[in-house]
């Protein structure tokens, strides 16, 4: 078996994975929404100290698993340098205290194998990587070869519908929030822009988008729940009619059998409809995680471990490297 930790953000969890049929044995995850929800987003040296707090508690329901363990994988890349640590340093000391290997895993690449939990793998497929910090376009050939077709300039898309949903006095995550406002809105009441609407550019953008919300909000002279409502559904719209836009614009010439959409904002329903619609378009085979293993889990780190230790991509308590990065499309 193999126990996996991830530590990458807000998001304490731990997770043992059987190899021999990749079997999901025990997954457990501690969120801290409620902490963080007073500052309308995640302030770093908080989740760290959570982490710090969560995490030993967890690992304590997973001693009886110990003596059949093989590996220890963690998120070591990309996310917040002071939360990664503690899922860093949980590893090391495993892997010192139990005399196993260790693995390194990449966070969007463990976003990959979110569909693929007590499955088997279907590459090549075309994935979109939607979360509060990326926003991508990619061609996964297998494990090792991953083309980045689109990234975002600027904002994800994830993190539009949190700065929205703050600009709109919503309680953090807003993701969720902005989606049940939405579906009592009217979605034709304002007529944002489609972000990059007349460029050939394939990428995606979302701070002009955002811009136009707050300017729509400051001109309200009564915000009344109802117009809450139809900016949310106007707002939506047109953040998912971008998406779309760009995946239109890769795939017109471009052949896609199999198709994914991961990460925290792939619970999105509304983009979800859209996906399947162009799918069935293509004739292509729509990929989702369950809703559990959207947002950031360590389930999907022990099934991309799996893959990881089957080609011996080991590393050692000296050479693993803590990668942080705010750069949005860091893979």
């Amino acid at each position: 078996m193999i126990l996996s930790i991830e530590s990458s953000c807000d998001d304490s969890s731990i997770a043992i994975t059987r190899l021999s049929d990749k079997k999901l044995l025990f997954h457990k995850k501690i969120s801290q929404d409620s902490e963080h929800a007073h500052y309308g987003g995640v302030v770093p040296e908080l989740a760290a100290r959570l982490h710090a707090l969560a995490l030993p508690k967890i690992l304590e329901e997973t001693r009886s698993y110990f003596t059949e363990l093989k590996a220890i994988a963690v998120t070591n890349e990309p996310g917040l340098s002071v939360t990664l640590v503690e899922g860093i340093s949980m590893a090391k000391a495993l892997s010192i205290a139990l005399n196993l290997p260790l693995m390194a895993i990449n966070h969007l690449r463990g976003h990959i194998y979110s569909l693929f939990i007590e499955k088997e793998t279907c590459f090549p497929i075309d994935i979109l990587l939607v979360s509060g910090g990326h926003t991508q376009l990619l061609h996964v050939i297998n494990y090792d070869k991953i083309e980045v077709l689109a990234t975002t300039m600027d904002d994800s898309f994830g993190e539009s519908f949190d700065k929205v949903g703050k600009m709109l006095g919503l309680a953090y995550p807003a993701g969720p929030m902005i989606e049940s406002y939405a579906k009592r809105g009217n979605e034709k009441r304002f007529d944002f822009t489609i972000p990059l609407l007349g460029s050939k550019t394939l990428a995606f953008s979302y701070s002009g988008l955002k811009n136009q919300v707050r300017l729509c909000i400051e001109a309200q002279e009564n915000l009344e729940e109802q117009t809450i409502c139809d900016i949310c559904a106007s707002f939506q719209r047109v953040a998912v009619a971008h998406v779309m836009r760009q995946i239109k614009k890769a795939y017109k010439e471009r052949h896609v059998e199999h198709f994914g959409i991961v990460g925290g904002a792939s619970a999105n329903l509304y983009l979800r409809r859209e996906i399947d619609t162009f799918c069935k378009a293509k004739k292509a085979v729509l990929h989702v995680a369950l809703m559990e293993f959207c947002s950031d889990n360590a389930a999907m780190i022990g099934r991309c471990a799996i893959d990881a230790y089957a080609n011996k991509y080991f590393t050692t308590i000296d050479e693993i490297k803590l990668k942080s990065s705010t750069k949005k499309g860091y893979f």
